[in-house]
């Protein structure tokens, strides 16, 4: 047995997997997220401890015998996430997320301090990073800047308090822009830029390597058996891919998550900072990816199921399975400001085109396609990368809606599957990684395709009319530009 965990931003699941490779049981606990300023978004690190805990008690108390012959264990987690800790191994803050939009101006101070980042990180520096974070500790909180002994991610916290070892994996570590990325391992260059060294960064290891052993306490809280073996793990969306089976150059999918991936493996470093793509490594050794990210995915409906007090999927009942055509209300998913292609944190959401008649159905399907524009802002964004994507994979709570799928292959233009497990494909992803650590098996065997439960096809009428929508909508953005924060 494999247990997979991934440390999210709605939430944390565990995953078990068993030797074919089949998921034998998943469990989930839900977080808080707080924004005490306007584009803030922070975490209390403990609270993923707590959670992570809590969902895998909960697996050992419904499945003991599952859980006592666990062997290795996966992490995932939300990526970029600055979590500061002390000389006691402490948070000295609540961490700063990947979300969060308040170190603009520490991304210009950033590029200009080093000017070969691109060359190194594979990036713009963009505020979701890790290091412009700590270029805004150090001007608005220098006291805590100076108490800095350790800088983790979300997920290497988790494994810090599981297993005492401070250590990061390369998929994740790409995130941070201190990581020299063709070179998979940390800049000097590029953490002095920061005012950060060598010793403030944790361990590297790949992927699917073994970064630490489960510790005594919770081997014994949870009945398995001693040196259970932990891998490295992968940043949420390596990890997705991971459990997709996208390990070979030119795999690709779409990821409608809290945020939303556009994501393509590539068999070498492929910057393209121009086009606001990242270019991180991959959860496997000798492979990166790129990937085009929109910061509010997913996390757009439930903000206007928030707003309307009523649930998601009762949202999106009365539309069906597929609409007519494109709503005459559009919608700009920019809640969280937005990354690619756009790199702006203050840029601002909004609905044009509203009129007496508009109801709730029209909110709703503007909503949905106001992701999928966006999507396809970042497929072209990788398209102008490298190679064009003529078919992706579709994961993420939004492929739980069969509506979503079409409208995404209408907007796309191409092929959109729906696969088995793909709600807890980074959970997948992350039992496959604890597997590979604790067998050393060949990844091509263990990380297969999932079984594709439906396809959806550009509808030639209705992709005819949302390719002249779209043109339409991406004339939003600059013309409201001046509204934003």
């Amino acid at each position: 047995m494999y247990l997979g965990m991934d440390i999210g931003t709605s939430g944390v699941k565990a995953v078990l997997a068993d030797e074919a490779g089949a998921i034998v049981a998943t469990a989930s606990r839900e977080l808080a997220l707080s924004h005490p300023a306007p584009l803030w978004s922070e975490q209390d690190p403990d609270a993923w401890v707590d959670a992570a805990i809590g969902a895998v008690d909960d697996l050992a108390a419904s499945h003991p015998r599952d859980v006592a012959n666990v062997r290795g264990i996966g992490l995932s987690g939300q990526m970029h996430g600055a979590t500061l800790l002390g000389d006691d191994g402490g948070p000295l803050r609540p961490a700063i997320l990947w979300n969060d939009g308040r170190s603009h101006a520490e991304c210009e101070r950033l590029e200009r301090r080093c000017p070969s980042l691109h060359s190194i990180a594979g990036n713009l520096a963009m505020p979701g990073f890790t290091a412009p974070k700590l270029l805004w500790v150090a001007r608005h909180e220098p006291e805590v800047f100076e108490r800095v002994a350790k800088v983790l991610l979300p997920k290497a916290y988790v494994r810090y308090r599981l297993t005492g070892e401070m250590v990061e994996d390369m998929s994740d570590a790409a995130g941070t822009l201190w990581l020299d990325v063709g070179q998979r391992r940390w800049s000097a260059l590029l953490l002095h830029a920061t005012g950060l060294d060598l010793h403030h960064m944790p361990q590297l290891v790949e992927g699917s390597e073994v970064s630490a052993v489960l510790a005594p306490e919770f081997v014994q809280r949870w009945g398995m058996a001693k040196g259970v073996l932990v891998a490295g793990g992968a940043g949420d969306c390596a990890a997705s891919a991971i459990g997709l089976g996208a390990i070979a150059p030119g795999d690709a999918f779409l990821s409608l998550g809290t945020s939303g991936v556009v994501f393509r493996v590539t068999d070498s470093f492929a910057p393209a900072p121009a086009s606001a793509v990242h270019a991180f490594c991959h959860a496997l050794p000798g492979l990166w990816h790129q990937m085009g990210v929109m910061l509010s995915a997913a996390a757009s409906l439930a903000w206007l199921s928030g707003v309307m007090a009523t649930p998601a999927a009762s949202l999106l009942a009365p539309l069906g399975d597929s609409v007519a055509g494109p709503s005459s209300v559009k919608f700009l998913p920019y809640l969280d400001g937005e990354r690619t292609p756009h790199n702006d944190a203050a840029a601002a959401g909004a609905f044009i085109g509203l009129r007496g008649a508009t109801g709730r159905d029209g909110l709703v399907q503007a909503v949905l396609e106001g992701v999928a524009f966006a999507a396809r802002d970042n497929l072209a964004a990788l398209g102008h990368a490298s190679s064009a994507i003529s078919e992706v994979d579709l994961v993420g709570g939004g492929s739980r809606s069969p509506l979503w799928a079409q409208i995404c292959a209408d907007v796309l233009g191409i092929p959109v599957h729906r696969v088995e497990e793909g709600e807890v494909g980074a959970a997948l992803g992350a039992a496959r990684l604890g597997r590979l650590a604790a067998t050393g098996e060949d990844p091509a065997q263990v990380c297969t395709r999932p079984r594709r439960l439906a396809t959806f096809t550009p509808h030639p009428s209705r992709s005819a009319a949302y390719d002249e929508a779209y043109h339409q909508w991406r004339k939003l953005y600059p013309a409201l530009k001046e509204f934003s924060l």
